[in-house]
């Protein structure tokens, strides 16, 4: 997959005149160059459902003179540029009037998308009515017509669908539409029909053409579904409701399935589908460098103008970004991450509520990945059918419910000589009756009295001990084998109307405790659900408390250490071809800005960063790149140390090995 791809937009509606009247490919082409783009996707069809090529199956917008489709791939073929062509799926707002039967409903008939009729907005359709016949004439049409590498599949998934269709569907199997499983059922059902009647059309007519569908977030253990895709593409603009947490926790789950995947920002300010909105250069570099990082190629998300001209401003704001990314992608291709954690995910065990597909990701994943970044230490993202065997340490984030499969698996993964840290319910079996694994404790029930206080026997960032606050819900425990590592102390009492003390909550009761995070032979257990409360209240203690817990874990077995600040992002990837690891370091800090927009604008550079890593390898040379300038560095044994001078944005160290 090429390194430097442009996402290019254009939901362009009939009100519109003159679309594509002043489209110029020298005017194109020249825009593509200065943007430093090696690869586009360009749209045949958008949201509003019109083709924007002439003579289709469907009807062309009705503007349209031109076919602005063809003239785009000409344009892009005579420079070298790689395309793909992008097909609206799931939304098609012209079908949602001539065929309101076929729009997608929820179980309280509303539609999707746009629910309130005073307001401008697409409908989703249901692929489960002749609308997917529809859709695949469409794609049909184009895979023959053109000549492109790809196709990419826009607003699918799974969902749970009350249409007419679903209903009568399910009643002709002797199903009942009021049970949800069976609506669920459907829903995994019509989802894999479609992907497989795709794949049908698509390869039947060009057997190694790409395909892609997206849904705006990869959900994490649906292995049964990726191998209708031929790569992967991690939409994740942080300034549209993503964040900038979003994208490394969904890299370091899918640079582990093995197959190659960029990840998809936008140039906008906001969000897809804004005019004449920018991000700052600096938000740009740091973004590619993010995936250059985790080991992704890039995409910037545009959107054409109607009348089809590409925005100068644009593509020179996105060429700061991709010049620097042209010249480091020699060291960031076919590369493999070093981790010493798995994080297996809330995600892959409690899946994704298919009422609600666009939130993307628990409370207790997004708090560990925070953790694991500010802290510094290599890890991926896991499901169930991931190899434990491969990490020092397993973290099971707060939910993390046993069955016996994942019991079974967790057992062997100690008996190997594994560790686990647990927190909250993690642990427990189904039912919430018992530890299904042995962590020196045992299950008590869920603490009455909240909030209740935590007090380490390690001192707090150097200050000593005291009780600490801890606003999540806590688990009583019993010590039964294991080491105390610090205590719980109960609050006096619960506050309610009658029975209140000062302004907010209850103080603890001095002498009134019990174990709170407990070490055993297996690991170590924490009695609260810290991740999920560290992404809603950033509470310092609660990282404090995980990054004490996993330095115990790994005591002298932790891959890299390193005196990067916690707003840094580090990783390590390994060229096992070339012989070499990369080393990124990355500094910048978001800010938010209005009402909850994550800026980045200035960035600060930093100097002399320590680091130390361990490897098996013999180093041989250490080297910036793409600067090519050599670094000092000493190696007893497997650990080698050296110094980052500055960094500025982003620092590649290569370490080679013979």
């Amino acid at each position: 997959m090429p390194f430097r791809q442009i996402h290019l937009d254009f939901h362009t509606g009939e009100n519109i005149p003159g679309v594509g009247s002043k489209f110029d490919k020298k005017q194109f082409q020249n825009a593509l160059i200065k943007g430093h783009v090696n690869s586009i996707n360009i749209f045949a069809k958008g949201h509003h459902g019109w083709l924007y090529y002439l003579n289709g199956v469907s009807e062309s917008h009705p503007s349209l003179e031109i076919d602005l489709l063809g003239n785009m791939l000409e344009a892009c073929k005579e420079i070298n540029v790689r395309n793909q062509i992008y097909i609206s799926a799931g939304l098609d707002e012209m079908m949602a009037k001539k065929h309101p039967e076929w729009l997608f409903r929820n179980k309280d008939q509303s539609t999707t998308w746009v629910k309130d009729f005073t307001v401008a907005g697409y409908h989703e359709l249901c692929m489960n009515t002749p609308y997917l016949d529809y859709l695949l004439n469409q794609v049909e049409e184009v895979v023959k017509r053109y000549d492109t590498e790809g196709i990419f599949l826009d607003i699918v998934g799974t969902r749970k669908c009350y249409c007419q269709t679903c209903m009568n569907r399910l009643i002709s199997e002797g199903k009942d539409p009021r049970d949800d499983k069976a609506v669920s059922e459907l829903g995994e059902r019509v989802y894999k029909n479609y992907l497989q009647r795709i794949e049908e059309t698509i390869h039947s007519i060009k057997p190694d053409m790409k395909i892609f569908h997206n849904s705006g977030h990869m959900e994490k253990g649906r292995r049964d579904l990726f191998g209708y895709y031929t790569h992967f593409e991690l939409e994740s603009l942080p300034t549209g409701g993503w964040g900038y947490d979003h994208f490394p926790l969904s890299a370091r789950y899918i640079q582990g399935l093995g197959k190659e995947f960029l990840g998809m920002t936008g140039k906008f300010h906001t969000t897809w589908g804004e005019f004449g909105g920018f991000k700052h250069p600096n938000a740009l570099r740091y973004e590619a460098a993010l995936n250059l990082a985790n080991g992704a190629k890039i995409c910037v998300g545009d959107q054409m103008h109607p009348q089809g001209m590409l925005d100068e401003v644009t593509y020179g704001l996105i060429g700061e970004a991709y010049k620097e990314v042209e010249e480091k992608e020699a060291w960031c291709d076919d590369v493999e991450a070093v981790a010493d954690i798995g994080l297996l995910s809330e995600e892959c065990i409690k899946r994704k509520d298919m009422d609600n597909p666009h939130d993307f990701v628990g409370k207790s994943d997004s708090g560990a990945v925070r953790m694991l970044l500010e802290g510094n230490y290599l890890f991926n993202v896991i499901d169930m059918e991931e190899d434990f065997s491969k990490y020092k340490v397993i973290i099971l984030p707060d939910v993390i419910l046993l069955d016996s499969c994942l019991e079974k698996k967790l057992k062997e993964y100690i008996r190997q000589g594994g560790k686990v840290l647990a927190t909250g319910l993690s642990g427990l079996d189904e039912n919430e009756d018992r530890f299904a694994i042995d962590l020196g404790i045992k299950y008590e029930g869920k603490n009455p009295y909240k909030p209740d206080y935590f007090i380490p026997q390690f001192s707090y960032q150097g200050l000593g001990s005291t009780s600490f606050i801890m606003y999540s819900d806590g688990i009583k425990i019993s010590l039964d084998k294991g080491e105390i590592l610090g205590v719980r102390e109960d609050s006096y009492f619960n506050r309610d109307l009658l029975h209140f003390s000062s302004h907010f909550h209850t103080p603890n009761e001095p002498g009134k405790r019990s174990p709170g995070m407990v070490r055993s032979d297996s690991g170590i257990y924490i009695a609260w659900k810290v991740f999920s409360d560290y992404a809603t209240k950033g509470h310092l203690i609660l990282k404090d408390m995980v990054k004490y817990a996993l330095d115990e874990l790994l005591i002298d077995s932790k891959t890299l250490v390193t005196s990067l600040k916690e707003q840094g992002v580090t990783t390590l990837q390994h060229q096992k071809e070339q012989g070499r690891f990369i080393h990124h370091l990355l500094y910048a800090v978001p800010v938010k800005r209005g009402e909850g927009v994550e800026v980045i604008e200035d960035i600060v550079p930093i100097y002399d960063i320590q680091v130390q890593l361990q490897v098996e390898q013999n180093i041989e040379k250490v080297y910036l790149a793409p600067q090519m300038m050599e670094v000092e560095f000493s190696q007893k044994g497997n650990k080698i140390t050296y110094t980052v001078g500055k960094l500025d944005c982003h620092q590649m160290v290569v370490l080679e090995y013979r």
